[in-house]
């Protein structure tokens, strides 16, 4: 009688099951885009929140033509909720001048807010003021650039520096 051999099931992935992992590759694909875009957007809040992001622009930027409008597009400066801002200042001065003002500066109370104490800068600072003129929501927003020129600057602070751009006083 001659041996009998046994048959060896052949190893590896049929057609049939790669067939079957596409849905689940697609659904990985997604949960892999949507993590990294929602990575990049805390990345862009935090960002976003800096004084110095928001609202320090030295040496100022030489926009000859709509500096509010190409500013406020280029930093995305927005509420929230993706409404316009009605006013929003650039300050340009070094930002070492800036953060001076937490060691240096006058203890005033804040224009927005009574219980919160804001430092006032000594000096008048160079400023530019973006008044919204149209639009409701961002990036629909248009600005055009109302006086003054210059003003002391008022922050809040904490241990490391400026923490909020609190307003200006003429």
């Amino acid at each position: 009688m001659l041996p009998v051999r046994a048959k060896a099931k052949p190893a590896g992935v049929k057609p049939t099951d790669v067939k079957e992992l596409i849905p689940l590759m697609i659904l990985m694909v997604i949960v892999y885009l949507v993590l990294l875009f929602w990575e990049n957007e805390l990345d862009e809040d935090v960002m976003m929140s800096s004084i110095e992001h928001l609202h320090v622009d030295y040496p100022q930027s030489g926009v000859p033509v709509r500096y509010c409008n190409h500013m406020i597009l280029q930093r995305v400066i927005r509420k929230p909720d993706y409404t316009c801002k009605q006013e929003h200042v650039f300050i340009h001065e070094r930002p070492q001048k800036i953060n001076s003002i937490c060691s240096s500066g006058k203890e005033v109370v804040c224009q927005n807010r009574s219980t919160v104490f804001c430092l006032q800068s000594k000096t008048k600072f160079r400023i530019t003021v973006c008044q919204l003129i149209e639009g409701t929501r961002y990036p629909a927003c248009r600005y055009q650039i109302s006086s003054p020129s210059e003003g002391f600057v008022l922050v809040t602070c904490d241990d490391l520096g400026p923490v909020q751009f609190q307003g200006y006083v003429q």
